[in-house]
């Protein structure tokens, strides 16, 4: 009888590791989205900070902000350029950390599992034997 009520717990352990591996293998997607997006972007920065350090002192910038075409001066634009790569940057530095972090949890979860389901297989190999 207790061998049947141990065998309930490692399979109710079991599950409930597996849900929490399913969830941590979703963070992990999500946050390859986001590194995606954050790559994107960096790179989209990057060539308009190229663009703008190719332009002469005197030459218009425009922003645009909603439907309206904004002059903009540009060391102000170059500044606002140059923050946002900073910004993108430090976000793919915490969704990389964010992704290291998740996949040594899923490792841990996954030989938590492992060793479940070779004390569930020996529990069952004996309660066969019986």
């Amino acid at each position: 009888m207790s061998s049947s009520m141990a065998l309930r717990d490692l399979q109710r352990d079991l599950e409930s590791k597996a849900n929490d591996l399913a969830k941590i293998q979703k963070d992990i997607a999500k946050d390859h989205q986001l590194r995606k997006k954050y790559t994107i972007q960096l790179g989209e920065n990057e060539l308009v900070l190229k663009e703008l350090d190719l332009l002469e002192e005197e030459a218009n910038v425009y922003k645009l902000i909603g439907p309206v075409l904004v002059k903009q001066d540009l060391a102000e634009a170059n500044a606002n350029v140059r923050k946002r790569i900073e910004y993108i940057s430090a976000e793919l530095k915490r969704v990389d950390a964010s992704i290291h972090d998740n996949e040594g949890q899923q490792n841990s979860k996954r030989e938590a599992m492992m060793k479940l389901q070779q004390r569930l297989q020996s529990i069952q190999a004996g309660k066969a034997k019986a």
